[in-house]
């Protein structure tokens, strides 16, 4: 076991645990590094906050791309490939590390595909947050100290190796990705395929909220965006439909309409939600609103009103039933 201080850079110190292979790569411009990473606090009981093979899934970022924990881009240049090391840093590097692990968490949680994607710059984010929803990053978030990084590093492509993910496009390649992603998304919910189409609809989500972010709120680009954004999200919340995720769909079609009440597939999309979990009255509001704003969905609206009707009353009955049997 080899210990190393890390030349030329305050605050970071590493140990060799596992020595690589060859020569250290050349990590250009643009290359994609691929890695495992288990973070843990420096206390006695070495307190594990997040660990990619728990979570079954490698990390990757891009050289260069002013990824949020600037820190791991210095480390991860350090190495070989197979190389497996222990950074010991100082919290004048940690501190953005609860936002990352927020992203990070959230995404293989599956949740929130309007969030900013975790390769972006997210700094400014650090001050929109009450609460990060998780309590240990909450506590680190409020009083910074230094981690321990134990990192394996798996792989260096040259930036014409791999396919770029949409996150790394230029703004015109996202602009192009859009509509690529939004067809391939409807081709694979009409086989059936969920998952796969929410994946496509979120990568085109996150590649239209990165363009909006360039443009001034409420202007004509920045509108034209934010209604190609929503329609994708609608596309979203029928997948989460589908696989049995209605308190999601409530969050995301009411996030929607407390910005743009005027969308009738929004109303539609959550009186589907409302029904799945027995909010009866919502669901009859949301169908009579979508009446309102698009009479042409009279016969949609009327067939899911009879749905709810037979919904709740087998509702009902099997209330009555368990009665019976309680009071039997």
């Amino acid at each position: 076991m080899a210990a190393a201080l890390l030349l030329n850079v305050e605050g970071v110190k590493k140990t060799i645990l596992h020595g690589g292979t060859g020569e250290l790569p050349a990590f250009i411009t643009g290359s994609r590094v691929t890695f495992h990473f288990r973070t843990t606090k420096c206390n006695e009981e070495l307190t594990v906050i997040d660990d990619s093979k728990r979570v079954g899934q490698p990390m990757h970022i891009i050289i260069g791309n002013m990824f949020k924990l600037e820190v791991w881009e210095i480390l991860l240049t350090s190495m070989r490939v197979n190389e497996v090391a222990e950074f010991w840093c100082d919290t004048i590097h940690t501190g953005v590390y609860p936002i990352l692990s927020r992203s990070l968490r959230q995404m293989a949680e599956g949740k929130d595909p309007t969030a900013w994607h975790v390769h972006t710059c997210g700094l400014a984010n650090m001050f929109a947050y009450h609460t990060l929803g998780y309590e240990d990053l909450d506590e680190l978030q409020k009083e910074p100290q230094p981690l321990m990084f134990t990192i394996e590093l798996l792989q260096v492509e040259a930036p014409s190796e791999y396919q770029r993910e949409t996150w790394n496009l230029s703004n015109d390649e996202k602009m192009q990705a859009v509509p690529i992603l939004h067809g391939e998304g409807n081709r694979l919910f009409k086989l059936g395929r969920y998952e796969e189409a929410s994946t496509k609809y979120q990568e085109a989500i996150v590649c239209l909220r990165n363009l909006q972010t360039k443009e001034k709120p409420w202007e004509v680009q920045w509108l034209k965006l934010e209604k190609m954004t929503n329609t994708l999200i609608l596309n979203y919340c029928q997948c989460l439909l589908k696989r049995e995720e209605p308190y999601l769909v409530l969050e995301h079609t009411s996030d929607i309409l407390r910005h743009h009440p005027g969308i009738a597939k929004a109303y539609y999309v959550r009186a589907l939600a409302h029904a799945e979990v027995w909010n009866e009255a919502e669901a009859k509001a949301d169908l009579q609103k979508v009446l309102e704003l698009e009479p042409s969905m009279r016969k949609a609206v009327r067939r899911e009103l009879m749905l709810l009707e037979s919904r709740m009353e087998e509702k009902r009955e099997e209330e009555r039933l368990l009665c019976r049997n309680m009071l039997g």
